[in-house]
C-alpha cells in the first residue's frame, strides 16, 4: 500500500478527476441498471397472449420499478394499443443505454486523463532526477535498464492508480447492481446467463476490438523521446560539463508532452469505442424486440419472445463489469511491481550537490591548486596525495602510463567527482563552497570520444549557448578548423549529422567537438586525449584546432602522444596515483626519469 499510495501522489491534483469520474460512473451504472429494470418486468405485459385490458395500479412504494413500469406500459395499452406500447418501451430503454453511455465515456475520458497526467508527472520526475544524479552512477549502474525503467515501467505504472480506483468502485458497483436487478427479474435467467458469460465475453472482446483503431504516431513519437533519452545519458558528461541539463530537460519535456498528446488523442478513439459498439448492439436488440414482438402480437411468430430479449440484454451487459474487473487487477499487480522500481530510481539521490551558500564564481584570475587530494574507488587508490598548480594563462599537460590517475585529475576540477581528502580551489576559492554551475560555465570540454547528438551542425555546435547567432557559431568553427567541410556538406551548417555524428569522418567531428567548446569562450580548457584517435592526417588539423583553442586560456591536457605536448609551460607526470615529475619538456628530459623512458618508447615505435 505504501507504494500505491506513493504512486497517487504522482497523480495531483486527483479531486480534479476523482469527483467528476465518481459523479459519472454513478450514472452510468443506475442508467446501465435501469436498462434491465425497463426491460424485464415489462416482457410478461406486452408478449402475453392475453389482451390487456386493465391498468395495473401505481405502487405506492417508488422502489418497486417493476410495478411502476408495468403501470404504464399497461396505461399505454389500453388506452393506445400494445404496439404503441411496444414502440414506448423500445425508445425509453434506447434512450437509457444511450445515456449510461454516455456517462461512461465521460467516465472513461477522466479517468484517461488522470493516467495521462499520472505518467507525465511521473516520467518528468524521474528524468529530471537522472539528469541530476553524479557520473560515479552511471559507471556503475547499466544504462539499458535506466532507460526501460523511465520508458516501460513508467508507462505500466500509470495504470495501477486507475486500476485501482475502477475496482474499488465502478466495476463491482456495476456487477452487484446488474446481479441484483437480474436475481429480481428471475434467477432462473440469471443462473442461466452466468454460464455462458466466458463465450459471451469472447464475442464482445472481438467486436470491441474490431473497432478500435490504432494510431502509428505514438509509437514514433515515443521512439524519439527514448532516442532523446538514450543520447542524454550517452552524453551525460558534456550536458553537465556545458550547464545543459535544462536544454535538455527542456527538449525532453517538449517531446513527453507531444506524446502525452498524441496518446490523448489515441486513447479517445479507444474509449469512444467500446460504448459505440455497445449502443450499436443494443440499439438492434430494441429492433429485435420491436420486429420480434410485433410477430408475436399478431400471431406470426412462435418463438419464445421474453427468454430471447432476456437473454441478448444478459448476453450484452453483464460480462463487462465482470472482464474489466480481471484487467484492472492484472493491471495493478504489474503497475505496483514497475512502481517499485521507478521509486527505486527517483530515490537516488547525487552524491555531488552544491552546498547552501554556494559561491558564484564569476572568473578565473589566478590559479588552481590541489592540495593534498587523494581519491579512491572503493579499495582501490587512483590519486595519492597530490600537489600541483595550474596557474592562469599557461598550458599543463599531464601525462605517464595508463591507469595512472590522469582522466580522474581532470574530472575533480568540474566537479564530476569530489576527492575523498584535500582540496581543489580556484583563486583560492574551495571548489565544494561554489556552484558547479558557474564553475562549469568556466570550463570548456574535449574528450577522446567525440560526443555529438543528432541534430545539425549549428545546434551541435551551439549546444551550450543555444541563443548563440550565426555569426558567433561561424566564428568558433573557423578557429576550430571546421568551417571550410562545413561548407561542403549537404546544407552547410544545418546539415543533420546523424546518431552520435555518424555521417562525419573522426577528425571533423572533433572539429565540431572544439567549436562547441569555443563557443562559450571559456578561460580554462579540459582537453583529454583529444588528438589520441584519430589518423595523422586528421590528427594535423584537430591539433591546429586545439592551437588555436588554447591560445591566451589556460589548458590542462592529457596526451599519449606526447609529441603534441612538448611545447606545454609544465609538464607533470603521474605515475601510481602520484606526481613522479614534474617541470619543462627540456627539463624532463634531462631528468633522465619515466618521461624519458616514455619518450624513447614511443620514438622506438614510430622508428
Amino acid at each position: 500500500m505504501k507504494t500505491y499510495f506513493r504512486l497517487l501522489s504522482f497523480a495531483k491534483p486527483i479531486n480534479k478527476f476523482a469527483f467528476p469520474y465518481i459523479i459519472c460512473t454513478l450514472l452510468s451504472v443506475i442508467f446501465s441498471t435501469l436498462n434491465l429494470a425497463l426491460l424485464a418486468p415489462l416482457l410478461d405485459t406486452l408478449f402475453s397472449k392475453v389482451p390487456v385490458t386493465k391498468v395495473v395500479p401505481m405502487p405506492d412504494n417508488y422502489f418497486k420499478l417493476f410495478e411502476i413500469f408495468k403501470h404504464y406500459t399497461s396505461l399505454i395499452s389500453v388506452e393506445y394499443g400494445r404496439l404503441t406500447s411496444l414502440k414506448f418501451v423500445c425508445i425509453t430503454i434506447a434512450t437509457s443505454v444511450l445515456l449510461g453511455n454516455l456517462f461512461r465515456y465521460f467516465a472513461d475520458r477522466t479517468m484517461e486523463n488522470l493516467r495521462i497526467q499520472t505518467l507525465l508527472n511521473l516520467r518528468r520526475r524521474v528524468f529530471n532526477n537522472v539528469m541530476d544524479l553524479h557520473l560515479g552512477y552511471f559507471s556503475n549502474e547499466r544504462k539499458g535498464d535506466i532507460i526501460s525503467k523511465i520508458a516501460s515501467d513508467v508507462q505500466v505504472v500509470q495504470f495501477s492508480v486507475t486500476g485501482t480506483l475502477q475496482v474499488l468502485f465502478k466495476e463491482p458497483a456495476q456487477l452487484i447492481a446488474f446481479l441484483v436487478m437480474l436475481f429480481l427479474i428471475s434467477y432462473k435467467l440469471t443462473l442461466i446467463s452466468m454460464l455462458v458469460i466466458p463465450v459471451a465475453g469472447l464475442v464482445i472482446s472481438r467486436i470491441v476490438k474490431r473497432l478500435k483503431t490504432q494510431a502509428t504516431d505514438s509509437h514514433e513519437t515515443y521512439g524519439i523521446m527514448i532516442s532523446y533519452l538514450d543520447e542524454a545519458l550517452n552524453g551525460i558528461r558534456i550536458v553537465k560539463a556545458f550547464n545543459a541539463v535544462k536544454f535538455i530537460t527542456d527538449r525532453f519535456e517538449g517531446q513527453n508532452r507531444r506524446y502525452s498528446k498524441i496518446t490523448r488523442s489515441m486513447a479517445k478513439k479507444q474509449q469512444l469505442a467500446s460504448p459505440v459498439s455497445e449502443t450499436l448492439g443494443v440499439l438492434m436488440v430494441a429492433f429485435i424486440v420491436f420486429y420480434g414482438g410485433s410477430l408475436i402480437i399478431n400471431n406470426q411468430g412462435d418463438m419464445d419472445g421474453s427468454t430471447f430479449i432476456v437473454y441478448i440484454a444478459l448476453f450484452s451487459q453483464i460480462m463487462r463489469p465482470a472482464k474489466a474487473i480481471s484487467t484492472a487487477f492484472s493491471n495493478i499487480h504489474s503497475g505496483v511491481a514497475a512502481g517499485e522500481r521507478v521509486l527505486q530510481l527517483i530515490d537516488e539521490k547525487p552524491a555531488i550537490n552544491n552546498l547552501p551558500g554556494a559561491e558564484v564564481l564569476t572568473g578565473f584570475n589566478d590559479a588552481i591548486r590541489f592540495e593534498n587530494v587523494s581519491f579512491s574507488y572503493g579499495d582501490k587508490k587512483i590519486l595519492d596525495n597530490i600537489n600541483i598548480t595550474i596557474p592562469k594563462g599557461t598550458s599543463v599537460a599531464l601525462v605517464g602510463p595508463s591507469g595512472g590517475g590522469k582522466s580522474t585529475l581532470m574530472d575533480l576540477i568540474p566537479r564530476f567527482m569530489d576527492p575523498q581528502s584535500g582540496n581543489i580551489t580556484m583563486d583560492g576559492k574551495n571548489l565544494k563552497a561554489v556552484t558547479m554551475e558557474s564553475l562549469r560555465s568556466l570550463l570548456g570540454v574535449v574528450n577522446q570520444e567525440s560526443i555529438l547528438f543528432n541534430d545539425t551542425i549549428f545546434n551541435n555546435i551551439a549546444f551550450a549557448k543555444p541563443d548563440a547567432t550565426a555569426a558567433e557559431v561561424e566564428a568558433a568553427a573557423r578557429i576550430a578548423n571546421a568551417h571550410d567541410f562545413i561548407l561542403n556538406t549537404e546544407n552547410g551548417y544545418q546539415t543533420n549529422i546523424g546518431d552520435k555524428g555518424s555521417k562525419l569522418s573522426g577528425g571533423q567531428r572533433q572539429r565540431i567537438c572544439i567549436a562547441r567548446a569555443v563557443l562559450s569562450n571559456p578561460p580554462l580548457m579540459l582537453l583529454d586525449e583529444a588528438t589520441s584517435a584519430l589518423d595523422t592526417e586528421s590528427e594535423k588539423l584537430v591539433q591546429e584546432a586545439l592551437n588555436n583553442l588554447m591560445l591566451n586560456r589556460t589548458s590542462l591536457v592529457i596526451a599519449h602522444r606526447l609529441s603534441t605536448i612538448q611545447n606545454a609551460d609544465l609538464i607533470i607526470v603521474l605515475d601510481d596515483g602520484r606526481v613522479a615529475e614534474q617541470g619543462t619538456h627540456t627539463q624532463l628530459l634531462e631528468n633522465n626519469g619515466i618521461y624519458k623512458r616514455l619518450i624513447d618508447m614511443q620514438t622506438f615505435a614510430n622508428s
